[in-house]
């Protein structure tokens, strides 16, 4: 058994259980494919598949071996790119959730640029849950999120709390206004798609008082769009309170609240348990570490 037995069986279970898209992804032929896997199950004694039907269907064992071959692979993978170049090779890949790679992400990079001239930060923003997927894939290193962790291979440390902001049209709400809940859940809603941190955190209060889950009248990837869409009367954006305070004081949106309720969120810097960091990636997660502290003294100044 070798590590291309078990990149050959991960490329499979990638695939859909499929050994002939398997085969395209890796270049070889698909009878090739299959005698790697025959191997395997040879090799340990065990079916990792069963075939019904002239189709591949992962067995428990299968389900098994695939969280130990992703941790291996991820280990191999660290310590070829690591022994190769060790401190030298210059990249840091750090993902960030949309509403943390608005505002904050910014700020970060350039003050590790200013401290680390000579390493690249590879930066990509996107939804929380794919960057889990990314960081399980080994695609990138640590991570910047605000919703909920859910793959237990994730080493998740809070670094930073916020809380999200209910904003409308002034025209339509009283600004700083508390309104019950009732009156609340009728209102029209602006959110973030599914799969996003902040929409996650929104629904999960709501779940946890007993209230019902919101019909959107707009879901969007972007809260730029979102806070537009609030402002224009057409609803209630449910944002990040940091990306949405200048349009707060301006006036342009209103924040008001909901009786009892408070939609607090924290943000979190995750990473894959294996994972094996350089110094930067270190000093990247300290910077973290000293700028929620920071922030955290200004808001109490």
């Amino acid at each position: 058994m070798t590590i291309r037995h078990i990149r050959i069986f991960e490329a499979v279970c990638d695939a859909g259980c499929n050994t002939t898209r398997a085969a395209e992804a890796l270049h070889m032929t698909q009878p090739a494919v299959s005698l790697a896997i025959s191997e395997l199950e040879s090799y340990y004694g065990v079916l990792l598949f069963d075939r019904i039907a002239r189709r591949l269907y992962l067995t428990e064992a299968g389900r098994e071996f695939l969280d130990y071959a992703r941790r291996i692979t991820l280990t191999f993978d660290d310590m070829e790119t690591t022994v190769r170049n060790w401190e030298s090779k210059g990249v840091l890949r750090v993902g960030a959730s949309v509403s943390v790679g608005a505002k904050l992400m910014p700020e970060l990079a350039a003050r590790f640029r200013e401290t680390h001239p000579d390493i690249r930060v590879k930066v990509r923003i996107d939804r929380s849950d794919r960057l889990e997927e990314a960081l399980a894939a080994g695609e990138t290193d640590l991570a910047l999120i605000e919703g909920i962790a859910h793959d237990p291979n994730l080493v998740v440390e809070d670094f930073m709390e916020d809380r999200l902001a209910l904003i409308a049209s002034p025209d339509a709400v009283k600004p700083g206004g508390i309104v019950d809940r009732a009156d609340f859940c009728r209102m029209e809603f602006l959110l973030r798609e599914r799969g996003s941190g902040t929409r996650e955190i929104f629904e999960s209060t709501l779940a946890a008082a007993s209230l019902p889950a919101p019909d959107p009248a707009w879901e969007s990837l972007s809260t730029a769009a979102l806070m537009n869409a609030a402002e224009a009367g057409l609803g209630v954006a449910v944002v990040p309170r940091r990306m949405a305070e200048e349009r707060i004081a301006d006036g342009s949106v209103a924040e008001f609240f909901v009786d009892g309720l408070t939609f607090t969120r924290t943000y979190k810097i995750v990473w894959h348990r294996d994972k094996k960091f350089t110094r930067a990636a270190k000093d990247f997660i300290a910077l973290c570490r000293a700028s929620a502290g920071e922030k955290a003294g200004d808001e109490d100044n």
